[in-house]
Formats: C-alpha cells, sequence, structure tokens
C-alpha cells in the first residue's frame, strides 16, 4: 500500500524477553490459554502452554500535524451535543501513534490457520457526531455491530475493495445494525453521508492475531505459536510497513515501527 507524498521510516525490531505489564488502557487481543491443546482450521495442534506474546510501539518521528478543530454547525444536534471534535487522521502522544491495525501478515502455519476466538460483535458507535472507536479490527467472519447514541439521523457508507459495501441509515438512538465480513480487508473507511467530517476504519483479519494502537501507540498479542512471523503496521494516511518478528516457546517478543512525515 503506497500514499504518494508520504514516506515510511525505517521499521524497526527488537527481539527480547520482556515482563507481562498490566495496563487497563492498552488494546489487546488475546488467545485465550485452555486446559487442552486446540486444533488450527488444519489440524494443527497449537499447545497454549508453548505459546509466546509480542508486544510493541508505533512511534511517529519529526512534528506531527495540527489536530484541526472540526466545524459541526451543519447540525445543529452535533453542535448543541457533540462537544469539541477533533480531526483523527494523526493522534501522536509523546511520539506515540495512536489508531494503527497491527497484524499477523505471515507466519507458521498454526497461526495462520487459527479459527476464530471471539465471536461477539465489534460495536462501532455514532456518539458526538463522531465514530467511536476510530479503526477498529476484527476476524474474517466476525460482525461489527453499528450504533446510533446520537439524538440526530445517521449513515452508515462503508468503501470497501473486497467485501460487500454496507449503506444505511439510522435514525436518532435507532435500532443496532449488525453486518458480518468475510475476506481479510485493511483499512476499509466508513463514511457518514448526512455528516461528512465523520469517518472511521474497519480492518478485517484472515487470523485472530491482530491488534490496534491505544492512545500511547502500544499495541500486543497474545497466543502465538512459535515460529518466524511477518508482522504488518498500518495506518490510514500513511500506508503499511512490515517486519520480521521470531517468537519463541513460552517467550514475549517486542516490535517496534517508525512512521514519519516529509
Amino acid at each position: 500500500m503506497r500514499f504518494s507524498g508520504w514516506r515510511l521510516a525505517a521499521a524497526t525490531v527488537a527481539i527480547g524477553l520482556v515482563g507481562c505489564r498490566s495496563n487497563h488502557n492498552e488494546v489487546v487481543h488475546e488467545v485465550k490459554p485452555s486446559s487442552s491443546p486446540t486444533e488450527a482450521r488444519t489440524g494443527v495442534p497449537i499447545d497454549p502452554a508453548t505459546t509466546g506474546a509480542l508486544e510493541g510501539t508505533v512511534r511517529f518521528t519529526g512534528k506531527s500535524p495540527e489536530r484541526l478543530k472540526i466545524d459541526m454547525s451543519q447540525d445543529p444536534v452535533c453542535s448543541a451535543t457533540g462537544g469539541e471534535n477533533l480531526a483523527e487522521q494523526y493522534v501522536v502522544h509523546d511520539g506515540k501513534l495512536a489508531n494503527v491495525y497491527v497484524y499477523v501478515k505471515d507466519g507458521p502455519p498454526a497461526a495462520m490457520m487459527m479459527g476464530q476466538v471471539s465471536p461477539g460483535p465489534v460495536v462501532l458507535d455514532q456518539k458526538g457526531c463522531r465514530y467511536v472507536p476510530h479503526v477498529i479490527a476484527l476476524m474474517t467472519g466476525g460482525t461489527v455491530e453499528f450504533r446510533n447514541s446520537d439524538g440526530t439521523m445517521h449513515n452508515i457508507h462503508t468503501m470497501p475493495k473486497d467485501n460487500p459495501g454496507v449503506d444505511v441509515s439510522q435514525g436518532p438512538k435507532g435500532a443496532p445494525e449488525r453486518k458480518r465480513f468475510d475476506k481479510p480487508e485493511a483499512m476499509m473507511p466508513v463514511r457518514c453521508n448526512n455528516h461528512p467530517w465523520m469517518n472511521a476504519f474497519i480492518n478485517v483479519s484472515a487470523t485472530p492475531l491482530f491488534a490496534v494502537t491505544d492512545a500511547d501507540g502500544h499495541f500486543e498479542i497474545r497466543g502465538l505459536p512459535p515460529g518466524t512471523y511477518t508482522l504488518a503496521a498500518v495506518h490510514e494516511k500513511m500506508g503499511e510497513q512490515t517486519i520480521t518478528v521470531k517468537i519463541a516457546s513460552k517467550e514475549s517478543a517486542k516490535a517496534e515501527f517508525t512512521y514519519s512525515m516529509k
């Protein structure tokens, strides 16, 4: 994936042992261990006692673009109840980049053929005349539940490359709409035809091994079978980077991506 006018900085990766940390703000997609080995879709056994973990950071170097305030005055409900609304294309805090989709692009057969771990729907809400969260991710075969928590009419309009499109309207605080996504796809745009400033992105992973960076640019993926992986990071404006990471049995590895602008 390339974007003219932008440059991706070289990604670096450091492998080492790290301790498990508890952070209630972090975005984690975890393969929960069970009392006995599980089976991948190929029948390859996965022993939870041998799986490893991966955590890391997506950094942003240089001066980040200013987050502009969005004028919502065209809709009185939005302007009265939405509060301050800032552009979310570049959310940088202390040199760390939020809203980056991180996923396993290639890896051992046992990992690439893992089945669905979290079958429940992923929620994308319309709240304060913005999509919340700005970036979501789910596995193929999973469902997104679109909600409207606002007191105004919204429209959900996806612009996919590989999945069927969604174009539905929701009345004020209307009933949720659920849609299933069956094909892998990165950074599928979501727009609201009624409010042009509203935008979000849906990511669909071929495996349950993915995450979205939190406000501190942090991500974590657990339950990885031992082996060598191609790890990808995708930003809505600055595109995709990939790095190679080795996961040892029962160990944790660290990974780091760095984005920059001209």
